[in-house]
């Protein structure tokens, strides 16, 4: 039988949340902190992500997460990959932890586990070639590993247009970014008013002063549903990628590997225009459905849940310093609401701060940087380059109320 480790914070998830977290509770107090995460390396969803910032500068992901582990190294944090977790159960002094490298008792528990794509099943996606959008994105960014010379993506949301313009700077070819075919299984923007609905929200991530104003103003004035009418049928470029909001893909096409795809016009709600269809020549197929909270192991733990579409599915119910309504389990992250790496990471330091605060050490002086991290929190929301919905703020209070309703 292995050892058991203890540990007085344990965070699963070392990705922007988890590694801001240890890093952050690590420099404040002489505290024991340990992170573990399934990948074979830290830094998780961080490592395959870059945008431009407002002011023209670049956001590296990948140096972010170099910057964090050195912080949490020198700190003496311990970082163990490669660890599964199962199981947790609720002790009278914290929580044991069930993993695939032995039990870890801790008094403290974090959990950061972020999020997952939806799967979005589409006639032919069990080809060769074909992938999830972050599938893509980790090959060309972590790998460096074109998934294709020339390819096609489905699904208009802000993962899809984000990841096709990283793809773009991979030297990749992008035929077309077009909607998912409406049925059963699409689960987000399915038709070009939603898709609208969708930009109008990212304009002030557009490329050009006249795409701003334009998005501001039909956002205002509720315009999705005349421009829809009015998008031309062979798309429009934003940042050099061929947006197609009034054509579906049909299905994939090909033997032993993804070939081509069929694509068709579609109506302002979607419909498919019958003698529409056309044959584009691809060699890969890139599925953007969405990202949901991987929240199973708050589910494990006995978390109370609240479903909210605004921040992508079933959130375990907490309050605005991320703990939980059971003793001593905290969250951060993309499992307290799908949103950007940026918010993670002041997710992750709030988190901190709210464990040492719990734990008693120096309340006074505590407090101020508690109240100081729940302000960052909102400010880094605010001014986030790109804003995965619009109601996040009211979403977020509803599970607040809740949380208090709950105790």
């Amino acid at each position: 039988m292995s050892e058991v480790q203890q540990t007085d914070l344990l965070i699963v998830g070392a990705g922007p949340a988890g590694l801001s977290a240890a890093a952050t509770i690590s420099a404040d107090r002489d505290f024991r902190v340990m992170v573990i995460d399934e990948f074979p390396e830290p830094g998780g969803r961080l490592l395959g992500q870059f945008h431009e910032e407002r002011n023209h500068s670049w956001w590296i992901g990948k140096i972010v997460a170099a910057d964090l582990i050195i912080q949490n190294t020198l700190a003496g944090v311990m970082i163990q990959c490669g660890v599964s977790v199962y199981g947790l159960e609720l002790l009278p002094d914290g929580w044991r932890v069930l993993t695939s490298k032995g039990d870890i008792r801790t008094k403290y528990l974090l959990l950061a586990t972020g999020a997952a794509e939806v799967p979005m099943p589409i006639s032919g996606w069990t080809l060769p070639g074909v992938m999830s959008i972050g599938a893509a994105q980790v090959m060309a960014n972590v790998h460096q590993v074109k998934p294709g010379e020339r390819g096609y993506i489905v699904g208009v949301n802000v993962l899809s247009l984000a990841i096709a313009k990283e793809l773009v700077v991979a030297g990749i070819e992008i035929e077309g970014i077009a909607l998912p075919p409406d049925d059963l299984f699409a689960m987000e923007e399915t038709n070009p008013v939603a898709a609208i609905e969708l930009l109008t929200r990212l304009s002030d991530a557009a490329p050009a002063p006249w795409m701003r104003w334009g998005g501001k103003l039909a956002q205002k004035m509720k315009l999705s549903r005349l421009i829809a009418s009015c998008f031309p049928k062979k798309g429009v470029k934003v940042w050099d990628l061929p947006l197609q909001l009034r054509t579906a893909l049909v299905s994939i096409q090909g033997v032993d590997q993804v070939e081509s795809v069929i694509v068709a016009d579609v109506t302002r709600s979607g419909e498919i225009i019958e003698g529409s269809q056309r044959e584009i020549e691809v060699d890969f197929v890139a599925i953007a459905g969405g990202l949901y909270p991987l929240a199973e192991l708050a589910a494990l733990a006995g978390c109370p849940f609240l479903y909210v579409s605004e921040l992508g599915g079933n959130i375990p119910v907490h309050n605005e310093r991320l703990k939980t309504t059971l003793p001593n389990l905290y969250v951060a992250g993309n499992i307290t609401g799908v949103e950007g790496a940026q918010v993670a990471m002041a997710q992750g330091r709030l988190a901190a701060h709210s464990i040492s605060y719990d734990a008693g050490w120096f309340a006074c002086e505590e407090e101020p940087k508690l109240l100081d991290a729940i302000a960052e929190v909102k400010e880094v929301r605010r001014s986030a380059m790109i804003q995965f919905h619009p109601e996040i703020d009211s979403a977020r209070k509803r599970i607040y109320e809740l949380f208090e309703h709950w105790m």
